[in-house]
This record gives structure tokens, sequence and C-alpha cells, in this order.
């Protein structure tokens, strides 16, 4: 297939029986179910009791952005049905859309490891088996890692999913054991030689040290999406200092939704450092931490004019840069985006162009 454009993150709202209907029995009483919320509007309740907030930001495509108050009628069935959401990025130009999950990102808090992995399984098994169905090219599903449970189990997940057609996975952002250890050798070994990419997205899964979102703080709550723009910083500063790429390199790291403009002065911050440091803080590598980027590690971006317009400046941009709608959150820029690709690009050349909107993208998941 000829790959135009590529949406590297967007999001799936997980329909509302998935779980009472396809979990293991022993699990049903107390699985996740779509509840009506006291504002009128349904969410997900993990305990049977009225949601805490209801569908609003994260389910708005096709509807006035609001915090929440939607009930299931109201959004579109792109969120959780294949064939729509494929539908609704033909419609807008769209060719393959890479596809992040939702609820099933409250069990990296919950403290039952086997509901937790009940959870994870069920989420991944209708993923792979039905939403991505109606097009498995051009659908790409992250399954969901259990990386609190142990490598064994994290890994045997990873290939039982392959065995399904996994092309790529999800991982949490804020994992029990930090990423930096030796620990998770076994899963960045199993990634690397199976050629699929793992998946952060923000601060999404597991437990914030910024205290995550606070929606109901006037002010804070818009702070926060624009301080996650940068919260990539942390974790691939990490992985790349430690040397997991070093010890793994053909693994790669895609980091959802943090955009691209801050990335030149981060290059620079991190090979000076190496540079200045090297010498006593026994860094594991041989190379500038910035010969990982559009190698190793990738981002998905946005309507970023900053980051677009540094492009002709710092070709590498383009080799780690993964254009995306974020569909269907408030942010997105679904239905119109032509219009965002027309304004966006208009400064880059053709080939770095390609490259962004669905070159990366293919070479990274591995898309045919």
């Amino acid at each position: 297939m000829n790959f135009q454009v590529v949406s590297t993150d967007n999001h799936i709202v997980e329909p509302r029986d998935l779980f009472v209907t396809r979990m293991p029995k022993e699990y049903r009483d107390r699985a996740p179910r779509v509840l009506r919320g006291a504002d009128g509007g349904d969410g997900w309740s993990w305990d049977g009791t009225p949601p805490k907030r209801t569908f609003g930001l994260e389910a708005v495509a096709g509807r006035t952005v609001q915090l929440s108050g939607y009930k299931w009628e109201e959004i579109i069935p792109g969120n959780y049905d294949g064939a729509a959401h494929l539908a609704d990025m033909r419609s807008d130009g769209i060719d393959a859309s890479v596809l992040f999950p939702t609820v099933a990102l409250d069990v990296y808090t919950n403290p039952d490891d086997a509901f937790s992995l009940a959870v994870l399984q069920t989420y991944n098994d209708w993923l792979l088996e039905d939403f991505v169905a109606p097009d498995p090219k051009q659908l790409i599903g992250l399954p969901a890692l259990p990386v609190n449970h142990g490598m064994d189990v994290c890994v045997a997940e990873l290939q039982r999913c392959l065995a399904k057609g996994a092309k790529a996975f999800f991982i949490p952002a804020f994992p029990r054991v930090s990423y930096i250890e030796a620990h998770y050798d076994p899963l960045w070994a199993a990634a690397a030689e199976a050629g699929t990419p793992l998946c952060l997205h923000r601060t999404f899964g597991g437990v914030d040290p910024m205290g995550g979102f606070r929606f109901n703080i006037p002010g804070v709550n818009v702070a926060g999406t624009v301080q996650r723009f940068f919260s990539g910083v942390y974790p691939l500063t990490d992985l790349i200092y430690t040397g997991v790429f070093a010890r793994h390199p053909k693994l790669k790291i895609v980091d959802a939704e943090v955009n691209f403009g801050w990335v030149p002065f981060w290059k620079q911050t991190m090979d000076q450092m190496y540079e200045k440091q090297k010498g006593w803080a026994n860094i594991p590598l041989d190379v500038l931490p910035s010969t990982f980027l559009g190698k190793n590690v990738f981002v998905t971006v946005l309507d970023d004019y900053v980051g677009f317009d540094q492009v002709p400046s710092d070709p590498q941009l383009a080799d780690m840069a993964m254009f995306s709608l974020d569909y269907p959150h408030s942010v997105c820029l679904w239905p119109n985006s032509a219009k965002h690709i027309e304004q966006l690009t208009k400064n880059i050349d053709d080939v770095a162009k390609q490259k962004i909107l669905a070159g990366n993208a293919v070479r990274v998941f591995g898309l045919n």
C-alpha cells in the first residue's frame, strides 16, 4: 500500500460492554463498565459506583469540546468501532492510524495483578481480533503490555500478541520499576528481535508523580495539558543515557503527543553534558546521545509550527517525527487534516514532508 499520511497517535474508547462480556467469568462481577454519572453523562466505573468523570475531553471528535457530560450514544462510533474509525480516517485522507488504549490504562495503578492482567488480555484480544479486523494494514492497534507483572509474564504477552498480528505495543509512562533498570532487558531484547516498537504516551499509565490530571482546578487543568507536551524529556533522556539503545541497537521507542519544537535544545543539552561530564560519570555510551534520535527514538507531532519551522535547519527532526491527529481527543486535528498539513509543511521540502507524514511511520511500524 502507498501510504501518504499516517496518524501515529489515535485513541480508542473501549466498548461499554467489553469487559463485562469478555473477561474470564470469575472477574465479570467487578469488571470495568460504563455507568451513568451525576452530571447525566456516562463514564467508566471500576467499582460499581457512579463514575468520577463522564465522557468528554477523551471522546469529543465530532462534538463540541467539553470536560464531561456526554452519554454513550452521543459519542461517535469511531471511538469504539474499527470500521467506523477507518471510515472517519478515510474521509479525512488518513491512510492508517496507530491506536492507543483508554480505560485499560487504569490497570497500571491496580494492585490486584491477576485482575489487571485479565483486563489487559481481554483488551488486547478484542483489539487484535475485532477492532482492527476491518483492515489490519490501516488500523495498527497497540496491545498493552503487563510491565508490572514481571518480565516473564510481560514477554509472554508480547509473544502471544505477536502471534495475533501485533505490529507494536503500549507501555505505561510510570511503571512500578523504573525503565532505567536492567530488569527490562528481556523486554527490550524481545521487542528489538521482533522489530516492533514500544510506545509511550505522555504521562499515560501508572502513578504520575506530578499528580496526574487535575481537571477541576481552573488554570491547572490546562497547564497540565501544556506541561505534558514536555513529558518526553525525562523517560527518553534516561533511556538514552543509561545505555538502553547501546545495548539494544534495534530497539525503537515512540513517545506520542509530545511534539518536537523542544527537541533541538534537548539534543544540544544532551550532547553538551555528555562531552563535559563523560570523564567522571561513567556514561555507558561511546557516541553522542543525539545519535539515537531517528534511529531508536521517535516522537509524534500535531500542529507544532515551531517544530516544523525548525526542520530545514535541523534535518534530524524529519527522521524522528511522525504526524498524528490525536483522534478523538480535545486537541484533535480531525476532520481538517489536509488544511493543517498544508500550513505545517509549507516551509519544508518534499523529502522531509514525506518522512514526517508517512515514511517514518512505515519504517518504524513495519507498514506494508
